[in-house]
């Protein structure tokens, strides 16, 4: 029987990046834009908030690009501070090179089993659908859905009852499925 289960951000992630006020290494998105235009010219930044002193920063989303070659759909996205772009940027690989950040999923996400009626079968096959490139370990989310420990779980493992086409430690921030045999 194939179940589906889901990776779900809850919240927006922590941005790792060193505060210029206090050394913090924890800032949030404030759910602001900065446009500034200067002429034919735009800059677009996202605003983020230390967590320790509350000083802003500014994440650069666009710079020097002139009007006409941004879509008015985006501009009226930021415009409009929407909460979708701000979690699609801050989840941009360009976006976190250019400005030197990492996203911190811890507490930021849960996972959707769609119910308990699945544990007592003997072959389960499970198919996760990740929402946002979160960085979860297949062991916790096995855990967490069977409520099994993440010991018992890398035993499974061991044993070649849970098997997967991915390698199932470490992380991974993508769509997996995997099969468990009671």
């Amino acid at each position: 029987m194939l179940i589906h289960w889901a990776v779900v951000p809850t919240c927006l992630p922590i941005v790792r990046r060193r505060c210029h006020a206090c050394a913090s290494g924890c800032l949030r998105a404030s759910g602001k834009f900065r446009v500034n235009a200067n002429h034919k010219l735009i800059d677009v930044w996202l605003l983020v908030l230390c967590t320790v002193c509350g000083e802003t920063a500014k994440l650069t989303v666009l710079e020097r690009m002139t009007v006409r070659t941004i879509p008015p759909e985006l501009l009226d996205r930021l415009h409009a501070n929407d909460r979708g772009l701000i979690a699609e940027l801050l989840e941009d690989p360009d976006v976190q090179h250019r400005n030197r950040f990492a996203l911190d999923w811890d507490d930021a996400w849960r996972l959707d089993t769609g119910g308990s009626d699945h544990l007592d079968l003997d072959v389960i096959d499970v198919a996760v659908r990740n929402a946002a490139r979160i960085p979860v370990r297949p062991t916790r989310l096995i855990a967490d859905g069977f409520g099994l420990s993440r010991g018992e779980v890398g035993r499974l493992i061991t044993e070649g009852k849970v098997v997967s086409a991915l390698r199932l430690s470490g992380k991974l921030s993508g769509d997996f499925a995997f099969t468990l045999k009671r």
